[in-house]
């Protein structure tokens, strides 16, 4: 069998995006669903597998720009929509069209990240992606867990508002968090529309998404996307807060929006969608056995660029290392680099000298956005420490404050 790697041809998109609908198990989309992501789709930065006149692969680049420790942004090459025909799979198509990305990626010569999110996490580690964030998901019951609210809360003033008219605020509020936690993904123009994807087939019979704002000092400071899917039985009102997302400034008006779902009439469960491991409601909650607190991978990162990526972010004490890096995939990375950098910034350079920690560039993707411990991948025997001390220098350096969290898939 031969394949053809083409770029997209904005007039076959339906085509294309078939293929991929087909690949994730033929259930077709609702209208308003797959408009937005044609929409959004980079056709110059998308390709197809061609075996002769049948598209049997898809895979596509967004680009994004990335939220990481020290509060910079970093431009990253979003991967998505990637499918292998069923009849096509273990011929090399998913291998030809990572191939091909990644150096589509290193000739621009923009973006030193790559960053996916995997439906299944086994695939992509043999192409150098590495799981960097996780997200948790709860199910708070909300007749058992009671919320202690900071002072300041009974000072915001909620307010319901209409989903639409309420997205300039929402994402006024959002731009402002995205520095605060690394992962987070700068919104650029038609990604607002993302969280608002609403497709009643997709409900469960919950209600249309519902908004409300807090307001703090009379300027928005926050605010809440959910539904609500009613339920009865023989003891009454037990309706579940569907929570899409929510984002505040300061903590009373966080809490305040979080004593709000809590209290809404004849619901007895709040059901999160992704939110930080460290998000702060675990530490309002009376007991967090019963919000029923389960973890997954989210965001999975490639350096691209080693250098380039490692003087991107900054550290938060000072380190000066030498990293023995291996990279079968992208063999330009190979090698040992020299990592200067402190909470001002950083440069990462080739060098000769000893190394102080050997490490596999999935393994630094995993660890790039401080929500993985050098010393956690060093007790798998994924990190090898050659100098003494380094790798507690390295893991501290590494780390972030906050943990890393992608808000929306892509």
């Amino acid at each position: 069998m031969r394949t053809e790697l083409r770029v997209l041809d904005p007039s076959i998109w339906d085509d294309w995006y078939g293929k991929l609908v087909l690949a994730f198990g033929g259930v077709p989309e609702a209208p308003e669903e797959s408009a937005l992501w044609r929409e959004l789709t980079e056709c110059e930065r998308s390709i197809g597998a061609w075996d002769g006149a049948d598209i049997v692969g898809t895979a596509g680049l967004f680009s994004f720009r990335l939220s990481v420790p020290g509060g910079g942004i970093v431009p990253a090459a979003g991967v998505t929509m990637v499918s292998v025909q069923a009849t096509h799979r273990r011929r090399g198509v998913l291998r030809a069209m990572m191939r091909r990305q990644l150096d589509d990626i290193r000739a621009a010569g923009e973006e030193p990240l790559a960053v996916l999110t995997a439906s299944e996490p086994d695939i992509y580690g043999r192409f150098g992606y590495g799981a960097a964030t996780q997200a948790a998901y709860a199910e708070i019951d909300t007749t058992r867990v009671r919320l202690t609210v900071p002072e300041g809360a009974d000072a915001v003033r909620l307010r319901a508002v209409p989903l639409e008219s309420a997205v300039e605020a929402c994402e006024a509020v959002y731009a402002r968090r995205v520095r605060t936690r690394p992962g987070m993904l700068e919104r650029i123009p038609g990604w607002e529309r993302v969280p608002l994807l609403d497709p009643p087939a997709d409900r469960e019979g919950a209600s249309p998404l519902r908004c409300v704002l807090a307001e703090s000092g009379g300027e928005v400071s926050g605010y809440a996307r959910f539904a609500v899917k009613p339920d009865w039985d023989l003891a009454g009102p037990k309706g579940t807060v569907v929570l899409r997302d929510l984002e505040a400034l300061d903590p009373a008006s966080y809490a305040a929006l979080w004593r709000f779902l809590f209290d809404l009439d004849l619901t007895s469960v709040i059901r999160t969608g992704s939110r930080p491991v460290d998000d702060p409601w675990q530490f309002l909650a009376s007991d967090i056995r019963r919000c029923a607190v389960r973890l997954r991978d989210s965001l999975f990162v490639r350096l691209v660029d080693v250098g380039a990526a490692l003087e991107a972010r900054t550290y938060t004490t000072p380190v000066e290392t030498v990293l023995e890096v291996t990279d079968p995939f992208c063999p330009w990375n190979e090698g040992r680099w020299r990592l200067s950098g402190d909470t001002k910034g950083a440069s990462c350079e080739r060098t000769d000298d000893a190394p102080d920690l050997r490490l596999g560039v999935r393994d630094l993707g995993a660890a790039y956005l401080g929500g993985v411990s050098l010393a956690a991948l060093a007790g798998a025997g994924r990190v090898q420490e050659a100098r003494h001390g380094a790798l507690t220098e390295a893991t501290t350096a590494f780390a972030s404050p906050v943990a890393p969290w992608l808000p929306h898939g892509f």
